[in-house]
């Protein structure tokens, strides 16, 4: 059976115009997952970008190695709590796509644990995402996706798949966990494109 932590039910509404419709702020980060929460240690931890021809990966001392940006950015969970202004460390999916070669235009993020959410090509790249390892300033924990989590601050936060471990590249867009289960297949917070 699938275990849902608090949080999936639904709250009072905020008028708050930095807030897509539909949401209320919090400052608190509230931990909603599907199923137990992994744990990986970084010596296990492997990164790995698969197209049709293939296979690139990274260890996590590999992964450090790379440029780390800062990222300051508004997070929209699709059980309508925003919180504005969050602070991450992490490497952008430029770098990691920058000798990277597809022609395919679609990725499903496959995480430890099982669970998988599809993103479009476009939508990792150009600054728009990043595996964030750190957030607030301190190593990013378990119950928030570490060691690793992708970020895409853009979409729904169900797409930013936590216990991140390689994005799979696809010729057209499938559904990952939840869109499986009735959730939007992009998740544009501010068009409100939660459910199907």
């Amino acid at each position: 059976m699938t275990i849902f932590t608090r949080g999936f039910s639904g709250r009072g509404r905020d008028n708050n115009p930095d807030l897509p419709p539909g949401q209320y702020l919090t400052e608190d980060f509230p931990v909603l997952s599907a199923g137990p929460t992994p744990e990986i240690a970084t010596e296990d931890w492997q990164f790995t970008i698969s197209t049709e021809t293939k296979r690139y990966s990274w260890t996590w001392e590999q992964f450090m190695a790379l440029p780390i940006e800062e990222v300051g950015t508004d997070i929209h969970c699709v059980t309508r709590w925003s919180k504005l202004g969050t602070s991450w460390r992490g490497v952008s999916l430029d770098t990691l796509f920058a000798d990277v070669d597809t022609s395919y235009e679609f990725t499903m993020a496959h995480s430890y644990g099982g669970y998988t959410t599809n993103v479009p090509l476009e939508d990792l790249l150009d600054g728009k995402a990043w595996i964030a390892f750190e957030f607030d300033g301190e190593p990013l924990h378990p119950e928030h996706g570490g060691p690793a989590r992708l970020l895409v601050p853009h979409l729904y936060f169900w797409k930013s798949a936590k216990w991140v471990r390689g994005l799979e590249m696809l010729p057209q867009d499938e559904p990952g966990f939840w869109e499986q289960n009735g959730y939007h297949m992009y998740g544009d917070p501010w068009q409100e494109e939660r459910y199907w």
